[in-house]
């Protein structure tokens, strides 16, 4: 832990509180749900872990939101739960299988590590762009993971968008004859001006630093050449290693040789290639859902540029060119993260247990200053009428998600970070701007990838039950339950989810009421990523499997 949080006992409190919070609803969802070692008694969720009884204030239903600090029974006196603890706990449960000796420095270093981006916030004012204050607003990081901040590599901070950073682009110059890429790339170029014979490569300074030794003989041999920083400062976004750049307005995608949370963030040869095919042919389909369902918006990947100096190289450099939202959403409408909505009525800056400060905007999207385009900045909490706004929410989200999937064989991939809401001058959701390609697949047998390159093709793809595992699992159970437990508070969410259902039900109507549809509304369990028992197994992201949890959308 840096000086910097040492230096704030508040932040290390937070840190701690937040750190017990998310590991022991991963405990509940993952290793006592599943046993048969949870009950709920009003108004707590009670468990037993390793043989020991833990208890929590709990409301938010599937999202599992905690009040006051989670506790555990030692000689029949209830006293609080530290993240120490319970990681003895999970190890003692876990451990009886197979153990894992890295599993308590992770969850340390994420405390260590939100404890510094809590304290380094204080000291920087976020953006004036409502939507890239929002890009930085995830400071907890995601409910359901064990290590939610684990974050590789040294020198982190600097480039972390929840500490409000920004930096410029390093430059690089990339011989003709050693260029690659693919589709509509043409923006970078203008970001700089490259000498005659080269063409421009923007790089994100940390990966640079990571790639040192690899990048020493080709800016020897003139194979590269380093043309300096960028003129403008670059924005984090969300996901760390895409940024905004203000100078061409796109969001750039670049490779981190880094693990943040449960993956190396780096583009794969097979990724570069699939986003460009996907945006391709995802323009007709997204033609369609918008025909459809007015307000559906998406950010095509219409290029990559790299180095063809080895696969290392040439993932490692490589930049994926995104649209940026303000491009795509109409004049008036504001885009806003839908995970930082989900972070909680403190909104933007603001964790539990934070004294919100000047650096800080009141909510999320309120932030003084001009914005492109003259889109007015809008508060997004709190909501005059929540069932209005919820009912508005769901009808810009969910049909389009769903009849990708149902009409055109598309598997979106509508978490949290991947969701953009455009609201009104009201605050109404009025849009939905969905990104990131690299998790959006094709159904199996729907389309014609013979044309592919194997690894391409493969990694486009999803069969048909694998695909709507993950269509409901983001958009229902990571989504869908987040959005509701704060717009609820310490309230139910019950009527919440009756409107939702009236939504859907409505959208199945109009498609004869197609089977997945008709089990989702029946009450069918549903399927919740399994973020501990990966971490726990040392595997890969991509092997992540699921457990099963109650459906908020029963009906009566």
């Amino acid at each position: 832990m840096t000086s910097l949080a040492l230096d704030s006992p508040a932040a290390v409190a937070v840190a701690e509180e937040a750190s017990v919070s998310a590991l022991l609803r991963c405990c509940v969802r993952e290793i006592a749900g599943p046993r048969g070692q949870v009950r709920h008694e009003a108004p707590y969720v009670l468990l037993r872990l390793a043989g020991t009884r833990l208890r929590a204030r709990a409301h938010g239903g599937l999202a599992l939101r905690f009040t006051g600090r989670p506790e555990w029974l030692e000689n029949g006196s209830w006293q609080p739960l530290s993240a120490d603890l319970l990681v003895r706990l999970v190890e003692a449960e876990l451990g009886e299988d197979e153990g894992n000796d890295e599993f308590a420095a992770q969850v340390a270093a994420s405390r260590d590590a939100l404890a510094t981006l809590i304290a380094a916030r204080r000291e920087v004012a976020p953006p004036a762009d409502p939507w890239l204050a929002s890009e930085q607003a995830l400071v907890l990081g995601h409910p359901f993971h064990p290590s939610p901040k684990a974050r590789g590599g040294e020198g982190w901070l600097r480039y972390a968008p929840e500490a409000h950073a920004s930096f410029p682009l390093r430059l690089l110059g990339v011989r003709d004859d050693v260029l690659a890429g693919a589709g509509d790339a043409g923006a970078l170029d203008e970001l700089g001006q490259a000498p005659p014979g080269y063409s421009l490569l923007p790089a994100h300074p940390w990966q640079l630093e990571l790639l040192a030794a690899d990048l020493a003989a080709p800016l020897a041999d003139g194979r590269l050449i380093d043309l300096g920083d960028g003129s403008r400062m670059a924005v984090p976004t969300s996901s760390v290693r895409t940024v905004y750049e203000p100078l061409i307005d796109r969001c750039l995608k670049f490779s981190l040789d880094v693990r943040i949370t449960n993956c190396v963030r780096k583009n794969s040869w097979y990724e570069l290639a699939g986003a460009v095919e996907l945006s391709r042919r995802l323009e007709p389909v997204f033609l369609g859902l918008a025909s459809a369902f007015p307000g559906t918006r998406w950010l095509p990947e219409p290029g990559y540029r790299s180095a063809e100096l080895g696969t290392r190289l040439l993932e490692g450099l490589g930049v994926i060119v995104r649209m940026s939202p303000w491009s795509v959403c109409r004049p008036g409408v504001t885009p806003l993260l839908s995970g930082a909505l989900a972070a909680g009525r403190q909104g933007a800056g603001a964790v539990p247990g934070d004294v919100p400060g000047p650096a800080d905007p009141p909510a999320v999207g309120p932030v003084p200053g001009p914005v492109p385009g003259g889109a007015p900045a809008v508060a997004a909490w709190p909501v005059a009428d929540p069932v209005r706004w919820w009912r508005a929410y769901v009808e810009r989200v969910a049909p389009p998600v769903l009849d990708a999937y149902l009409g055109h064989g598309v598997v979106l991939e509508p978490h949290l970070q991947n969701v953009l809401i455009g609201v009104d001058a009201e605050g109404l959701p009025v849009e939905a701007v969905f990104r990131d390609l690299e998790g959006t697949k094709l159904v199996a047998g729907r389309h014609d990838l013979s044309g592919l390159p194997g690894r391409v093709a493969e990694a486009l793809t999803y069969d048909a039950a694998s695909g709507w595992n993950r269509v409901v699992y983001c958009l229902v159970v990571n989504h869908l339950t987040e959005i509701a437990a704060s717009l609820a508070g310490t309230g139910s969410t019950r009527r919440l989810w009756a409107v939702a259902r009236e939504v859907l039900a409505e959208y199945a109507a109009s498609r004869g009421w197609p089977r997945p549809l008709s089990d989702l509304l029946s009450g069918a369990s549903l399927p919740a990523k399994a973020n501990l028992s990966v971490r726990w197994a040392r595997s890969a992201d991509r092997s992540a499997g699921y457990v099963t949890v109650a459906n908020p959308l029963a009906g009566p």
